[in-house]
């Protein structure tokens, strides 16, 4: 029974979050991440910046103690809540925890705002400065230069790389956990392996750069990122063209879609942002500057078009479709094993 009541609780807090998002008035778990994961990254640059070795090490402390602490934390209260027959104020913190962990609303309007202002036909001095400090709100390269074509193209590969670390990587670990509990309370729960998953995408968006002192601090990072989102990000590649216009190009969309994404360093990103630009129809990768240096991303879908504002709008509208889908899929997924235990 209390299973039943987490799956019940899970999809409200999808609801919860794609109609409020996160309340402003309330402290984000992200937040106390974050603030460790600061603190304590700012103390060893500071005092052991020079020393590859203590970096390296202490980043593989500063990764599982994060984590770990996030895991324990879910994990505490829903044994709280299942130990205590469903306990209203555990079932809450649950609800809200769930709630925390989905971007879905955060990430869409976030972008949608920048295509909106972007895509005015008056775009003055004091407009470019607003829409670059947006911008450089979602992205880790700079911005301060780019021009509103660059700025376009850094919005949309911002928003389908996150949408799987934002939105769909919860999504998965969620309703694993789910399944998990299923099988024994003592197992992770929807909670634990959400916190946990949050803390693995906060770690890897604050220190999981390849850069300075990050190369050795955040290499655990970036590599636990790696293995928690693979199984994610590929699910996004076969179940996007489900509910995009290309149905009839399925197989053909995922395998230019799979070797365009393997040519970026990370086994992931690129891999997200390939099926999303080639079901777009856009083109994404190109230049972009990190600290003072240039890199270039290749190319994909070369063919396509250039990101515009009404491009954003339809990513917006597949990442909602395909966020529908998975949640008819779980159900099924979830009433099938229910039928078997």
């Amino acid at each position: 029974m209390a299973e039943i009541n987490l799956f019940l609780i899970f999809i409200g807090s999808i609801g919860f979050d794609l109609l409020i998002g996160d309340p402003r008035s309330l402290i984000h778990p992200v937040q106390i991440i974050g603030f460790y994961i600061k603190r304590i990254s700012n103390y060893l640059i500071y005092n052991f910046g020079e020393n590859k070795k203590i970096l390296f090490w202490g980043g593989f402390i500063v990764a599982i103690s994060s984590i770990g602490i996030s895991f324990c934390l879910g994990k505490i209260i829903e044994l709280s809540y299942v130990q205590s027959k469903n306990n209203f104020f555990s079932g809450f913190l649950i609800f809200f925890g769930l709630s925390s962990c989905i971007a879905t609303k955060e990430l869409i309007s976030s972008v949608k705002e920048i295509a909106e202002l972007i895509e005015r036909k008056e775009i003055n001095e004091q407009n470019k400065k607003i829409i670059k400090e947006k911008v450089q709100r979602i992205v880790s390269r700079d911005v301060s230069s780019s021009s509103m074509e660059h700025l376009l193209r850094s919005s949309t590969e911002s928003l389908t790389e996150n949408s799987v670390d934002g939105i769909f990587g919860p999504l998965f670990w969620i309703f694993i956990g789910i399944i998990c509990m299923k099988f024994s309370i003592f197992l992770p729960g929807p909670l634990s392996l959400g916190f946990s998953y949050k803390a693995i995408s906060t770690l890897d968006s604050m220190i999981g750069y390849k850069y300075d002192y990050f190369r050795y601090l955040g290499f655990f990072s970036a590599k636990i990122e790696d293995i928690f989102t693979f199984v994610p990000s590929r699910l996004v590649l076969i179940t996007l063209p489900l509910v995009g216009s290309k149905v009839n190009e399925y197989i053909s969309i995922i395998k230019k879609s799979y070797l365009d994404g393997k040519k970026y360093d990370s086994p992931n990103a690129g891999i997200s942002e390939s099926i999303f630009a080639y079901i777009s129809g856009i083109k994404l990768g190109g230049e972009s500057k990190y600290k003072n240096e240039i890199i270039e991303k290749p190319l994909i879908n070369v063919t396509g078009d250039n990101c515009t504002g009404e491009k954003i709008k339809l990513i917006c509208h597949l990442i909602l479709r395909l966020q529908f889908l998975w949640i008819i899929i779980f159900v099924l997924i979830f009433f099938i094993i229910s039928s078997f235990i």
